[in-house]
C-alpha cells in the first residue's frame, strides 16, 4: 500500500448488511457480472466483520480494521494507525499518524469524500453526523436511504458529479455507503409486496440491482489514473436463521462477510 498510496485514487465501498453466502451464491450462478469481473476466481473472499451493525463496524474499518480473513493468521493489514505493538502492521502497511485512515489520507494529499447511505450517514442528527464528519466532504440526501427503490443510482450519479468536479491532479479518497442492501429490500425483488416483506431472495435481488450499476462508479473512480478498490460487506443480517432476524447480534450470517480489493485501470473501465 505504500507504493499505491500517493499514486493511485482509492476507492472504498461497503456493501451494507450483505451476507457472505448471498454474494457467493449470487456470483456463482452468473447474477453479478459486473463484479464477478474483479473478483479473485470470480468469487468473493470469505472474512470476518469488525462489527455486527453499521455505526460499530464502520468504525473499525475507518481505523484501518477492515473485514478479517476467515482463517487463522496471522494477517497484515492493508492500513494502520501508528499503535505501539500492533501485531497486523507489516511493512507493506501504509501507516498514518492520525487517529483515523480518512484524516490520515488527507494528511497524505487526498481528498475525502463520503457519499452516505443508511441512516448513521444522514447528517440529520449528532449521532448521523459522527462518520460523515471525518470526511472534506460529505453527501446524504432522501434518494440515497434506504427507503429509495433507486438508491444506488443517485450514489453513482453523485459520484460521476464529484469526480467531474475534482483537479485531475487532485487524489481522491472517495467512500460509498450502499444502502440498497438493508431492509427495507423487498421492492427490488420483481413480484414482491410490502406485506410480503423482505426475504433473503429480495436481499439477493437487491446485490443484483447494484452490480447493475456499479460498472458506472467503478468507471468514474478510475477515470483520471489507476484508483485501488476495496468492496466489502460491513455485516450480514439474518433473515429466520436459527430463529434469528436482522443484525447487531453474534450469528454467523451477521458475522461472516464478503470482501475483495483489485485495482482498477483506466484503460479498462467498463
Amino acid at each position: 500500500m505504500n507504493r499505491v498510496v500517493g499514486s493511485h485514487d482509492l476507492l472504498l465501498v461497503t456493501l451494507d448488511t450483505l451476507r457472505h453466502d448471498v454474494a457467493e451464491e449470487s456470483a456463482a450462478a452468473g447474477r453479478l457480472p459486473h463484479l464477478a469481473r474483479y473478483l479473485p476466481g470470480g468469487r468473493w473472499e470469505k472474512r470476518h466483520a469488525p462489527g455486527s451493525f453499521t455505526y460499530a463496524s464502520h468504525q473499525a474499518i475507518f481505523a484501518g480494521f477492515l473485514p478479517t480473513p476467515a482463517a487463522p493468521g496471522p494477517h497484515p493489514r492493508l492500513f494502520a494507525a501508528r499503535f505501539a505493538g500492533s501485531e497486523s502492521t507489516a511493512p507493506d502497511t501504509f501507516v498514518y499518524d492520525t487517529p483515523d485512515l480518512v484524516t490520515g489520507l488527507a494528511a497524505a494529499g487526498y481528498r475525502t469524500v463520503c457519499l452516505g447511505g443508511v441512516g448513521f450517514f444522514n447528517k440529520q442528527g449528532p449521532l448521523g453526523s459522527v462518520l460523515p464528519s471525518l470526511f472534506q466532504e460529505s453527501y446524504w440526501e432522501p434518494e440515497f436511504g434506504v427507503t429509495s427503490p433507486r438508491s444506488f443510482e443517485a450514489q453513482v450519479e453523485k459520484a460521476e458529479q464529484v469526480v467531474a468536479q475534482l483537479p485531475h491532479e487532485q487524489r481522491l479518497f472517495l467512500f460509498v455507503n450502499v444502502s440498497a442492501l438493508h431492509q427495507p429490500n423487498w421492492f427490488h425483488l420483481p413480484g414482491a409486496t410490502r406485506e410480503d416483506g423482505d426475504t433473503r431472495a429480495s436481499h439477493a435481488a437487491a446485490l443484483e440491482y447494484v452490480d447493475r450499476h456499479i460498472g458506472r462508479l467503478f468507471a468514474a473512480a478510475s477515470s483520471r489514473r489507476p484508483c485501488f478498490a476495496v468492496v466489502c460487506s460491513d455485516h450480514g443480517t439474518a433473515y429466520g436463521d436459527d430463529g434469528w432476524t436482522g443484525h447487531r447480534l453474534g450469528h454467523e450470517s451477521v458475522w461472516t462477510v464478503p470482501y475483495a480489493h483489485f485495482l482498477l485501470n483506466p484503460t479498462e473501465a467498463p
